[in-house]
């Protein structure tokens, strides 16, 4: 893995571990400031590289009346703002290729591809074509070996600045399982591996048309991933869950990020 490719990772150390971690959806213009001040302190305590994690806008929803966002240019000018006000890298996602160019001039660093669109090949070269680093999804219907193909057309489009993010597999209609294996074989690959723990917990396709989840897994999910090497976590986190517009179900309550992150340094200085 190449560390020159990753800017925010040059001071990361072996016994560290980088973060992604932050709302869902960018809900309005002030609170993920707020969310985003206590994440920088508590990451900076633990010496952990962190990056600021928002959608600028939620295009994958399960019903007609799902919050969608405040509007792309609020919520890019939002993401702007922190990167500039705590010096942060920030990741969104983009759902199609003209999408791309756009985050990328408001300073978006990290361009994120969501789990269904990871072989949108027209998706994956505009990514790539932007000089941003490229953090792709690993499909919930795909295992962690066929990702390298997803890396490929990054790469043979000239960027080298890719990750790729194990988010679980389909099981059954209604829920999702970790196979631990895929973080293992999507090292092969040769770039940062990342485990993105709260949406592998997530309960899809409910009758209620509103995700489910089981957030009482996120210790547990995180602990093995770190493990078993995964070098970043990906983690949505809010004040209140219950209130969150988008992922509430599955979401890590804001004051449980601290006390998570202790422990999971813990095991990664005893690894």
């Amino acid at each position: 893995m190449e560390l020159s490719h990753f800017p925010f990772l040059e001071n990361l150390k072996e016994n560290r571990f980088f973060l992604l971690a932050g709302p869902c959806v960018i809900e309005d213009e002030e609170s993920p400031y707020k969310i985003a001040e206590q994440l920088v302190k508590i990451c900076k305590s633990y010496d952990i590289p962190y990056v600021f994690k928002g959608s600028y806008r939620k295009a994958n929803r399960s019903r007609m009346d799902s919050f969608m966002g405040i509007g792309d240019e609020k919520a890019l000018n939002v993401l702007k703002g922190i990167r500039k006000e705590f010096g942060i890298p920030v990741v969104t996602d983009i759902h199609a290729a003209e999408e791309a160019e756009m985050a990328a001039e408001y300073d978006v660093d990290i361009l994120q591809i969501p789990a269904f669109l990871c072989r949108q090949t027209d998706l994956l070269i505009a990514a790539a074509k932007t000089g941003k680093i490229v953090n792709i999804k690993k499909g919930q219907f795909l295992s962690g070996a066929s990702m390298r193909f997803a890396v490929e057309k990054v790469q043979q489009s000239g960027n080298n600045a890719v990750m790729l993010t194990e988010r679980g597999n389909f099981f059954g209609y209604q829920d999702l399982v970790v196979d631990y294996r895929n973080i293992y074989d999507m090292k092969q690959c040769e770039v940062p591996v990342i485990m993105d723990v709260t949406h592998s917990l997530q309960q899809p396709n409910q009758t209620s048309g509103v995700t489910g989840g089981k957030p009482e897994l996120i210790e547990l999910i995180s602990k093995a991933a770190i493990a078993v090497g995964a070098d970043g976590l990906f983690i949505e986190t809010h004040p209140n869950p219950a209130a969150a517009k988008s992922d509430g179900a599955n979401m890590l309550r804001l004051d449980l990020v601290e006390p998570l992150l202790e422990k999971l340094v813990r095991i990664k200085e005893s690894l």
